[in-house]
């Protein structure tokens, strides 16, 4: 495969299956770096009694689809039939659709076009305000501060459950060569952690590559660790993505957008 037909993900295990799709839909091959593994975490104590609790939450928030199989595994075994009082969220379509399958709710998203992103999730009128309302955070291991702390901050008695780790692996030989030398067409990157993880192999040909992030965020720490190709896209949908690579890609015959910090 040439370098200019080459496309690296990032997005771990069947998260990279979409995206992958929709890079093909425009002609382009994807290549999954395979950089990161999810692994369930041992039930806690902790978990044990918000299971046991689940029908006292009012609003429970799933930050992944991953996140979304480890909570519906438990309830599950909890819960035979789900109980009718929480109101369940979603940061991303992915993961709406992921908790839709499999518990059969509906699920609360952020405004259209506006992203996938916690500061999204949080302009939803139900989480503004939650005075001593009890709000479940489902998530992996770390991130996601900013929504544990702006509940906490409108007044909820947020419960924040780590069902998660995400373990980063190194690059394949292969995917080493291609990093040291920028031996691809664009890379895309919707993780800060693995942002930060894989930006030691970036050697100058690399930083001056092609980088499709997700959230001006991402933007901002990929412009600190040298990154200079930057392109965020409207979210972090594999539809928004593969658009974002179409655009810093040329496909559609379009100048190229080398767009920095203030898009998306």
């Amino acid at each position: 495969m040439s370098r200019a037909s080459r496309v690296l993900i990032t997005r771990p295990g069947e998260r990279a299956r979409p995206l992958l799709a929709a890079l093909d839909g425009l002609g382009v091959a994807g290549v999954a770096l395979e950089v990161m593994r999810l692994e369930a975490l041992p039930e806690t104590q902790a978990q044990r009694s918000a299971w046991l609790d689940f029908d006292e939450f009012r609003h429970v928030i799933v930050v992944s689809p991953f996140a979304a199989d480890c909570l519906a595994e438990a309830l599950d075994r909890y819960w035979p039939q789900l109980p009718l009082g929480p109101r369940f969220y979603a940061v991303g379509g992915a993961t709406a659709e992921r908790l839709h399958r499999l518990l059969g709710v509906g699920v609360r998203v952020p405004p259209p076009g506006q992203g996938d992103t916690s500061e999204a999730l949080l302009t939803l009128a139900g989480l503004r305000r939650l005075d001593e309302q009890k709000v479940l955070l489902v998530a992996g291991e770390g991130g996601r501060p900013l929504l544990a702390e702006t509940l906490a901050a409108r007044g909820a008695r947020v419960t924040r459950l780590a069902l998660y780790r995400r373990r980063c692996l190194p690059p394949a030989p292969e995917a080493v060569d291609w990093l040291a030398r920028g031996d691809y067409r664009a890379l895309v990157i919707t993780s800060g952690e693995l942002l930060e993880h894989l930006a030691p192999w970036c050697g100058e040909a690399a930083l001056n590559q092609p980088l499709i992030v997700s959230s001006p965020r991402l933007a901002t720490l990929a412009g600190s660790l040298g990154f200079t190709k930057l392109h965020t896209a409207t979210g972090a949908t594999p539809a928004a993505l593969a658009a974002a690579v179409a655009g810093a890609c040329n496909l559609d015959g379009a100048e190229p957008d080398h767009d920095d910090l203030d898009k998306g």
